[in-house]
């Protein structure tokens, strides 16, 4: 998925990751598991048990300006897109972060050019927040909050 051309165009500066990349990522995830008590995970096809992607909460460290929110996100293979299965899944993690964790502040950020991003973001009961660009590859980016997290 992360190898996928298509899948990474708006992530970050648009490159696809190694396998290499991709373990380290995954560990990193785990880690945050371990720090936080939240984080990614992976999501399965209920038909076939296979990878499609991951979803979740996370600590937007990469824009200092929006912190101490925590951010949801989510990636999934191209395979997968079109069928609900990242709004199911981001649906959980958004429900899990505001009423079993008690988190206030939950924002998503996407690359402006990633419309299908900002549709998953408005599904979600979010609203545009602010416009800003991505320190770590100079892309323009919008964030979306959860209006009742908002102070």
């Amino acid at each position: 998925m992360c190898g996928d051309p298509v899948v990474m165009q708006y992530i970050g500066n648009g490159s696809t990751r190694t396998a290499e990349q991709a373990s380290r990522a995954i560990a990193s995830f785990e880690n945050e598991w371990d720090e936080r008590g939240f984080g990614l995970f992976a999501v399965e096809s209920k038909q076939t048990g296979s990878l499609i992607g991951f979803t979740g909460l996370s600590w937007p460290d990469f824009l200092p300006d929006i912190l101490p929110s925590v951010e949801i996100g989510w990636r999934f293979s191209k395979s997968s897109w079109g069928r609900r299965y990242a709004s199911e899944a981001a649906t959980a993690a958004l429900s899990h972060g505001v009423t079993e964790l008690g988190i206030m502040d939950i924002v998503s950020i996407y690359q402006v050019e990633n419309r299908a991003s900002a549709r998953m973001m408005q599904k979600l009961g979010m609203v545009f927040d602010q416009k800003t660009v991505d320190p770590t590859c100079e892309r323009e980016i919008e964030v979306y909050r959860l209006p009742r997290q908002r102070p």
